[in-house]
């Protein structure tokens, strides 16, 4: 027994679930993380898909950007009420069973699930994108890093709500903090240039046109770009984690998810248009992530360039923190409707869902391998979940 003690911590008893309650301090890298985190694959994965129409893609990137910041302030109108209206948590699933039925609620849960699971995945392949993207010799290693820092994730979270939030906690505020430097130097020198700064590191050159653009192109774009917005739900599917006032301190935590998160996506997509900036090809050696030409084209690769760099593998790494806070709970809830095995309704040793955190873990470890932890080629799928969550809560509402 003392190995696991060592390991996850000592048992918990039933009467010290009140300890495990956080506030909106702590609130905000466990169910936060994920959507900040999102900002630094969701601007990418837009232009990755405007790259047929070479250097003409950063033209349509920014009214894209402002379509999706459209659509994250009607879903953040949406979700503080939903936290409001249903404070025992279950976000899409409890108001799609209550307002449309059990069948309609069981899909709703169910792509939250596969949001969730998908989120694990992407967000740790995009870290560690961000990682050869610093170091390219590593490259070879892509697989191995993403599987050894999913075991790290999945162990800390067997541990409990109260140590994953504090422990997840620095490296949310370091991104934080990074970006809001790196972004102002940004917009400051893009004013005073008269919207042509002068890059320190200079970005590779745009690439000529293959084709024209199309309807079809911005649609799927906007789309791909939508996968900045997951983690805006977390907050309501979670709001039971909260100290009391819980409704109060939900809001305060939602609330600066969304401004952060906004503030992120418009900021990274003007410097990438005033930069010169668009997608590169994550399996091709030479590979640089859109943050990682940003970061060097506005700091150069100094010491600070690095420190942001890690803080953006860290928090894309730790964003699948907001998955295994919000997917046990999920399945509890659905388990306790008698739609899922009772193991996933039952607390562990920590007073954590076990059972729904190791499902989460061996089925994002899957996409993992199956899709050799490629950012692109998991972003399609990742796209699907979210949408189907945000259409059918809003159409409970």
């Amino acid at each position: 027994m003392f190995p696991l003690d060592f390991i996850l911590g000592r048992r918990l008893a039933s009467n010290e679930q009140r300890r495990q309650k956080i506030g909106a301090l702590a609130g905000l890298p466990t169910f936060g993380l994920d959507g900040l985190a999102s900002s630094a694959y969701g601007p990418e994965a837009a232009l990755t898909i405007l790259l047929p129409v070479g250097a003409a893609g950063l033209l349509y990137i920014e009214p894209i950007t402002i379509a999706i910041l459209g659509l994250l302030t009607a879903l953040y109108i949406s979700y503080r009420q939903t936290i409001e209206a249903y404070p025992n948590a279950g976000g899409s699933y409890i108001v799609a069973r209550e307002n449309l039925g059990a069948n309609l609620g069981l899909l709703a849960g169910a792509a939250l699930m596969i949001d969730y699971i998908l989120n694990v995945a992407v967000g740790i392949s995009a870290g560690i994108a961000a990682l050869v993207s610093a170091v390219p010799n590593l490259q070879p290693y892509t697989l191995p890093l993403c599987l050894a820092v999913l075991a790290l994730i999945t162990v800390v979270n067997l541990r409990g709500v109260t140590e994953s939030g504090w422990v997840f906690g620095p490296p949310t505020y370091l991104f934080v903090g990074c970006f809001a430097i790196l972004l102002a130097i940004g917009i400051m020198r893009t004013i005073v240039s008269g919207g042509h700064p002068h890059p320190v590191v200079a970005p590779p050159p745009l690439r000529s046109a293959a084709e024209a653009i199309t309807l079809w192109l911005i649609l799927r774009s906007f789309a791909s770009g939508c996968t900045a917005m997951t983690g805006v739900e977390a907050v309501s599917n979670g709001v039971g984690a909260f100290r009391e006032p819980t409704v109060k301190r939900a809001h305060r935590t939602l609330t600066a998810i969304v401004v952060i998160l906004g503030v992120l996506l418009g900021c990274i997509t003007l410097l990438a248009r005033a930069y010169g900036i668009e997608a590169m090809d994550q399996s091709k050696p030479g590979y640089q992530s859109v943050l990682s030409q940003l970061t060097a084209a506005i700091a150069g690769r100094g010491a600070f360039y690095y420190v942001t760099i890690a803080s953006v593998l860290m928090a894309l790494s730790l964003s699948a923190n907001t998955s295994f806070s919000d997917l046990p709970r999920l399945s509890s809830m659905i388990a306790k409707d008698g739609y899922l095995p009772v193991p996933f309704a039952a607390s562990g040793r920590r007073l954590v869902f076990s059972a729904g955190i190791i499902f989460l873990a061996v089925t994002a470890g899957l996409l993992l391998v199956v899709f050799d932890g490629i950012t692109d080629r998991l972003i399609p799928l990742f796209a699907v979940g979210a949408f189907l969550a945000f259409t059918l809560s809003q159409s409970g509402w």
